[in-house]
């Protein structure tokens, strides 16, 4: 069973070593000589990492200390790097990782959700380096056509309504063009959004991105609101029938059959928004399916359908923030939104859209993109053609190797295994998603659900890292682990990856029983 539900890994293997002679470079040999690590340095303690057929290349760069000097020196401050010995990565394989003393480590964050076929794969690399042999750049002036091939291909992916896009460079990019357009085409000027949403750090998406921590104290988001954030684990309703996910909540409801409180009681909260902190017409709303920093917070069934209709009603268009929900990842739908039963006005990506590759789309309505037509539109690098190369192959990888079912059958696997160790660990108070988009919400116990201390976040985060697995970490207090790997991860990586977890919950709970003695 779990051969049949793993990536063929014979079949990427041999991709790897036909990579430069699939390409046609004469840098075959360049790369064929570079040495090699000869055994990977192992960990000492911990569960037993899975094999792993690739052997990295030995680090020839600068001295690790030489690197932290140059990253205080010439690197913003206010781009901080993760653990108390930053990890300086070398090379990427699929799921995997390897630091520049040959160290492997399993992904289970993909680059911030944005690594979903697997790292450099070779069928996107192979499409990338064809493209720089070929053509990098032109301008949007002139046709080219890996732009075209890409449109008609992102496109068949969506609704029959969506299909006209619009290629930028990033998340944030694409979220200021939605907003954009939606005041262009409603003529009408406020938004909304919900707390705890992350849109990005760029001028008009940073007034929707409702997490205090990403604020700057300047004025920046006019016209943008916020309503409560249907979190049935942290908000004031939730119970244990709430979500689209194979894991509830630990919460008690009395809900009938095809009935949700907890969803009414969140539509309340918005329609108190919209009686009292924006005019008659809005321009519109946005939020992603799942929230993504946020902490993979799922709605309560039926939200997302009913908050559609309420902006409609108020003259607004609906946007999905897809960045990163999108292609494939929940696993039982190509598009967050589809889970909801809902059509958004404009769908906005990023992230695994290139696995990697800096880019993102808006995509949307002929109407809407009609407004953007009275005044002039221009983006430089927006659907260069090495980026919409690397976007074909991203789709035909994830559509090849069976990536959105893989998302599905793994990531329902490592929920029903993380759902154990809520059961086992006190600390760990909800587990939820759907496919690989997973968190668990870390608290200082079930029955308060006040969450857990940064100090104590940080331990089990360190102890992770030390024993080979890469961990995000989330959440308006910072209190939820982010598990969303590559799509290609197998069921012996989720055995490893929770393995890791479980032992570091454990050492947890001993340091604590030691410090209250």
């Amino acid at each position: 069973m779990r051969a049949l539900l793993s990536p063929a890994r014979g079949s990427l293997r041999g991709l790897w070593q036909g990579f430069f002679a699939a390409s046609g470079s004469d840098t075959f040999h360049v790369f064929g000589a570079r040495r090699h690590f000869k055994e990977e340095k192992a960990y000492t303690d911990g569960p037993k990492m899975p094999p792993c057929d690739f052997s990295p290349e030995i680090y020839e760069s600068y001295p690790y200390e030489q690197v932290l000097e140059i990253r205080r020196k010439n690197i913003s401050p206010a781009l901080v790097t993760a653990y108390k010995k930053p990890v300086l990565l070398h090379q990427g394989y699929m799921q995997w990782l390897f630091d520049s003393e040959g160290r492997r480590y399993l992904d289970f964050i993909a680059g911030i959700v944005t690594v979903g076929v697997g790292h450099c794969h070779p069928k996107v690399t192979v499409a990338a380096q064809k493209q720089l042999g070929r053509l990098w750049h032109t301008s949007n002036f002139y046709l080219q056509p890996k732009i075209h091939e890409y449109a008609e291909k992102l496109t068949a992916l969506l609704p029959e309504q969506l299909k006209v896009i619009y290629l930028t460079n990033s998340g944030s990019e694409a979220n200021d063009l939605a907003l954009l357009m939606a005041r262009l085409y409603t003529k009408n000027f406020d938004m909304i959004g919900l707390r705890v949403g992350y849109h990005g750090g760029s001028p008009y998406a940073l007034g929707l991105t409702a997490v205090g921590g990403f604020k700057h104290g300047l004025a920046s988001g006019l016209g943008c609101h916020t309503t409560m954030c249907p979190d049935v684990f942290r908000g004031p309703w939730g119970g244990k029938h709430c979500r689209d996910s194979p894991v509830q909540t630990i919460r008690q409801c009395n809900c009938s059959p095809g009935s949700c409180e907890a969803k009414d009681k969140y539509i309340d909260q918005l329609k108190e928004t919209l009686n009292t902190c924006v005019p008659k017409q809005v321009a519109g709303f946005i939020a992603e399916p799942i929230q993504g920093f946020g902490g993979a917070i799922q709605y309560p069934k039926g939200f997302l359908k009913e908050a559609y209709q309420l902006i409609r009603e108020k003259g607004g268009i609906c946007i999905a923030d897809e960045v990163q929900t999108g292609f494939g990842r929940t696993g039982s739908h190509f598009w967050g939104f589809q889970g909801h039963d809902v059509i958004p006005d404009i769908v906005t990506m990023a992230k695994g859209i290139g696995n990697g590759f800096p880019m993102g789309a808006v995509v949307t309505t002929t109407e809407i993109a009609q407004s953007m037509t009275q005044a002039m539109h221009v983006n430089t690098f927006g659907g260069n053609p090495v980026a919409c190369a690397v976007g074909s192959a991203v789709l035909d990888a994830i559509e090849e190797d069976g990536l959105q079912k893989n998302s599905e059958v793994v990531g329902t696997y490592l929920l029903s295994e993380m759902a154990k160790l809520r059961d086992k660990f006190e600390i760990v108070g909800d587990v939820r998603g759907k496919g690989l988009m997973t968190g668990i919400e870390m608290v200082k116990d079930k029955e308060s659900r006040q969450p857990l201390p940064p100090d104590e976040m940080s331990q089990i985060w360190e102890d992770c890292k030390d024993m080979g697995v890469l961990i995000g970490k989330g959440g308006l207090y910072g209190q939820v682990f982010r598990i969303k790997p590559p799509m290609c991860i197998t069921l012996e990586d989720v055995d490893f990856g929770v393995a890791v977890i479980h032992e570091a919950l454990t050492r947890h709970m001993m340091r604590r029983k030691v410090a209250a003695r």
